[in-house]
């Protein structure tokens, strides 16, 4: 097979190269080259797998690559939350026109690729006289109430007409929030997700942005990674008509987090959380689900984190064993 990931130099999209590489074979066939496009060059220890060809530079200056014909993609590139809402254009740029120069260039390959596209629960907002529930479904009707959301929102769409069209076969896979990421705060407005957990551990002091009763489902990274290649493989017959589904998520309020980083790593890492509130942030953050279900998620196997004490110990973990994390990560313990 000859595999894209897109975004594949970032932290997610790294990883989730390193798997792809380490199983070998997806869907039963041998993966014979994986095809990394991202703004920057792909991990040195992920170049130096004689399967990895790594592009370089912004996905709209990369058409003829894109032409070339894949077996799979992992669409995983992205604008994020916090970067949607201060620049619309770039939003519209990064994640509407690079999704459709992808997509136009599948087409144009005549190779009908199976395409994973990272979606978000972002994508599910509250409306004039609906509220958001106390749990986002499979079912729950999406109402995104940022830019973010609703370009993801558009590209699910997107993504199943040129699957009913027959260009590609798709799969909208809707991300919960990754956490705990390595490395430095990002775009995102859901960054302080990680950053309560991260720069505590590492020594630094961290400034959570929202109240502690501000509840959210979120993901591991292994979790998460786990459930993209699971959702690639799945049938078309299995996952029906409707292509669009919520990852496994565990439902967790800020208080449980910093709870559970205490129980872990101990009282003097987690006294290094002052709350301020940032009122854009926050703002944000009160139209994002509170908690969410995955239920053709499980119809996969697919299972949600069962703690987040054990997420806490799996990116101590992660900082030990896996590439791309700092050498100073665990400086706090």
């Amino acid at each position: 097979m000859r595999i894209l990931v897109t975004g594949g130099a970032g932290f997610l999209g790294a990883r989730l190269a390193r798997e792809i590489l380490r199983r070998g074979q997806l869907c039963g066939s041998d993966v014979r080259e994986l095809v990394i496009a991202d703004l920057f060059p792909a991990p040195a220890d992920l170049q130096a797998d004689p399967r990895v060809r790594s592009h370089a530079g912004p996905m709209l200056e990369q058409g003829e690559m894109l032409c070339s014909g894949f077996d799979g993609v992992f669409h995983l590139a992205s604008a994020v939350s916090g970067e949607c809402e201060l620049d619309f254009d770039l939003g519209l740029r990064s994640n509407l026109d690079s999704t459709r120069l992808l997509l136009d260039s599948i087409r144009r390959s005549g190779k009908a690729s199976r395409v994973v596209f990272a979606s978000s629960v972002a994508v599910f907002g509250p409306y004039a006289g609906q509220p958001m529930p106390a749990l986002v479904t499979d079912t729950t009707l999406p109402s995104p109430q940022t830019s973010y959301g609703t370009q993801k929102l558009m590209l699910e769409y997107l993504i199943a007409d040129h699957t009913r069209k027959g260009f590609i076969d798709g799969r909208s896979a809707r991300l919960m929030t990754v956490t705990v990421r390595p490395g430095k705060p990002n775009g995102a407005a859901s960054s302080f997700f990680s950053g309560i957990i991260r720069e505590p551990l590492a020594g630094e002091e961290s400034v959570c942005p929202v109240d502690a009763s501000v509840s959210h489902p979120v993901s591991s990274p292994g979790t998460t990674i786990r459930s993209l290649i699971a959702v690639f493989e799945a049938s078309q017959a299995t996952l029906g008509n409707r292509l669009a589904l919520n990852l496994p998520g565990l439902n967790v309020t800020v208080q449980q987090m910093l709870d559970a980083l205490e129980q872990v790593a101990g009282r003097a890492v987690r006294s290094r959380v002052r709350f301020e509130r940032d009122d854009r942030i926050a703002g944000i953050v009160s139209n994002w689900a509170r908690g969410a279900s995955s239920e053709r998620a499980a119809a996969l196997g697919l299972q949600a984190d069962t703690s987040f004490e054990d997420i806490v110990r799996q990116y101590i973990e992660d900082c030990r064993q896996q590439p791309g994390y700092p050498s100073h990560a665990l400086q706090g313990l």
